[in-house]
């Protein structure tokens, strides 16, 4: 255990952890930075596709799957000798009967790896996996999760937008939701990033409240921050997974459809589209492929920059349990038009328009107006700034994770007081 002044040793578990995969891969890389940088030290144990970028003085340790959904090759058939043991045939049976498997087979692969090393760590830090490993992990180390939402938020809104002939597959499909259910009750200390999410998780997860602890996300202020360049007239630009439900674009795409034979516009998404996936479908069903691109995969400068070169950044979602580009765009200085659900009322304030998810007669009024009112969108973009600089940074989120820490670290049995370490290494 550590003593006073030391270091604390953190294993940082993420079943998926490039950012791409969205905001868990974000939270992983700023939040190890952010430790690092208050002197603790810090090793990620990750599955595939694993993280990006990582601090250098944050340790990585690969924690391989069968990788079943590669982007160049998803649901995959491994070769016979790529079986490995008996969780690589969990990991297998459950894809191929529909299931999603990662969350338990991650963590009974870390189980694994953290029983021979327990006494290289004083906490373990899980990001969302809440896999049945993290019981066998709990006896060994003190334990914190942070559940960044409840997924049965997103179970809902695809099965309320699915077929009937598609619901039994996404039952199947998030069929994992009892595991972490099951597992979130029985893990102490509970991170997450809103109290509206605080408040879902204790309603769908049957977690108590004296298990969370609120700490919301933070933001690089200086990547992502208002540009010299001139912004581009009628850009609106949205980050999500453009093809889910829950992330409401084809809200946005409806609206911008009826915009552009009163304004000129252009659309930006940051996303990567499925191949004649939902998205695209109505993309071209609308008839705007002409103003509509879609580009993912951006570097952390580039989608800094596209950011920083919108009139308006619109989050349409049906649901968010915090919204990292909600506080991306407010740190650009980008006017900020977002649903009325979830945490996004928490996280930006009043310094966004908000609007009744699922209304696409409500968004395209607003975006409308907005695209008329010069004076308007530059107040909005210099109280969204400032608000990104007074309440979200990542060295605050780090300091306030190490004092959940220390609660985990002393029910666990430590008489050990974890200080704040000064400076970084």
């Amino acid at each position: 255990m550590p003593e006073k002044g030391r270091a604390v040793r953190i294993a940082l578990l993420s079943y998926r952890s490039k950012t791409h995969c969205g905001g868990q891969g974000v939270y992983v890389r700023y939040l190890s930075q952010g430790l690092a940088d208050l002197g603790h030290e810090v090793e990620v144990f990750s599955g595939q596709p694993y993280p990006e970028q990582l601090d250098p003085r944050v340790r990585l340790t690969e924690v391989p799957s069968l990788d079943l959904y590669r982007d160049e090759d998803p649901f995959r058939t491994p070769r016979p000798g790529e079986i490995r043991d008996g969780i690589d045939l969990l990991e297998l049976g459950t894809m191929w009967t529909a299931g999603f498997p990662e969350p338990r087979t991650f963590s009974l692969r870390a189980a694994k790896l953290l029983r021979s090393r327990a006494a290289e760590f004083d906490i373990v830090h899980d990001n969302q996996c809440l896999g049945y490993g993290l019981l066998d992990i709990a006896r060994h180390l003190p334990l914190v999760a942070t559940i960044h939402h409840p997924i049965t938020r997103d179970r809902a809104v695809d099965l309320a937008d699915a077929t009937w002939r598609r619901k039994p597959f996404l039952r199947r499909w998030y069929g994992f939701l009892g595991m972490q259910q099951k597992v979130a009750r029985q893990i102490p200390e509970l991170i997450t990033v809103s109290s509206s999410s605080a408040t879902d998780i204790i309603e769908d997860f049957g977690v108590s409240p004296r298990q969370l602890h609120t700490v919301p996300l933070g933001v690089d202020t200086e990547l992502f921050r208002p540009r010299e360049q001139r912004r581009v007239p009628g850009r609106i630009v949205a980050v999500a997974s453009a093809d889910k439900p829950l992330k409401g674009i084809a809200h946005l795409l409806k609206a911008v459809a009826r915009l552009r034979h009163t304004h000129d516009l252009e659309l930006r998404l940051i996303a990567k589209l499925e191949a004649n996936g939902p998205t695209e479908k109505l993309i071209a069903e609308l008839g705007i492929s002409d103003i509509v691109t879609a580009e993912g995969g951006l570097s952390d400068e580039a989608l800094a920059q596209v950011l920083a070169s919108a009139e308006i950044a619109c989050i349409p979602s049906m649901y968010e349990g915090f919204s990292l580009p909600a506080v991306e765009a407010m740190a650009s200085g980008t006017p900020l038009v977002a649903s009325r659900a979830g945490a996004l009322p928490e996280v930006v304030g009043d310094c966004a328009e908000l609007v009744e998810p699922g209304n696409v007669d409500e968004l395209t009024r607003v975006l409308g107006e907005l695209l008329h009112s010069p004076d308007r969108l530059h107040r909005m973009g210099i109280d969204g700034r400032r608000r990104a600089l007074e309440v979200f940074s990542w060295a605050a989120v780090g300091a306030r994770t190490v004092s959940v820490y220390e609660q985990a670290i002393a029910r666990h049995g430590s008489r050990a007081v974890i200080a704040p370490v000064g400076a970084a290494r």
